[in-house]
């Protein structure tokens, strides 16, 4: 056999048996980048949405703090006494502060209670075995010189779950968002 018509032979060998198309199809780059984003992008959406989720989350939390210190400067001025405050009314009061972030109607909880020593106060988050209870919420503001705490509560819905790590402590996929007050009255008349 001459040179050229055994090279001929053993290229045509080559591409029956598929070795130049699996080579050529190793080498082609066209539709790489595709099937790389579409292996990688829903977990980096996964992670962003996350990410904002925990951000929006914080963002709540610190506009609850905000909201009970300023509302509860209504009770340790002696203004909630003064006028007469229910608890409906001091919910009134809490939600006129805070805005469009909370649906207050349904999820925003107050708790206003009196202690005779500091030491007495609990500050633990109301929650047994995952379920929010609020048998033990009142209204008691007390009066001139008192120990008063003010608890807000707000269950904030949680909707990104990732690899076992969720933002949620209640049951109905919900986070507890709670900020406390303490102080004593002040000596109003």
């Amino acid at each position: 056999m001459h040179g050229n018509m055994r090279t001929k032979l053993v290229s045509g060998m080559k591409r029956v048996c598929g070795y130049t198309a699996a080579r050529r199809l190793f080498r082609d780059k066209d539709g790489s980048a595709a099937v790389e984003f579409g292996l990688i992008a829903a977990p980096f959406l996964a992670v962003v949405f996350a990410i904002m989720e925990t951000a929006i989350v914080f963002f709540a939390g610190q506009a609850l703090e905000t909201a009970a210190y300023d509302s509860a400067r209504l009770i340790m001025t002696g203004q909630a006494q003064t006028q007469g405050y229910n608890q409906a009314q001091f919910k009134t009061a809490v939600c006129n502060k805070i805005y469009g972030l909370f649906n207050c109607s349904g999820s925003m909880y107050v708790d206003v209670k009196s202690y005779t020593t500091f030491a007495s106060i609990s500050t633990a988050k109301p929650i047994t075995s995952g379920a929010f209870d609020t048998s033990s919420f009142g209204y008691t503001p007390g009066g001139p010189g008192d120990i008063v705490v003010v608890r807000l509560m707000y269950q904030w819905p949680v909707y990104v779950s990732l690899l076992g790590l969720n933002l949620a402590d209640t049951s109905g996929s919900k986070r507890l968002l709670m900020s406390t007050v303490a102080f004593r009255n002040e000596p109003y008349q």
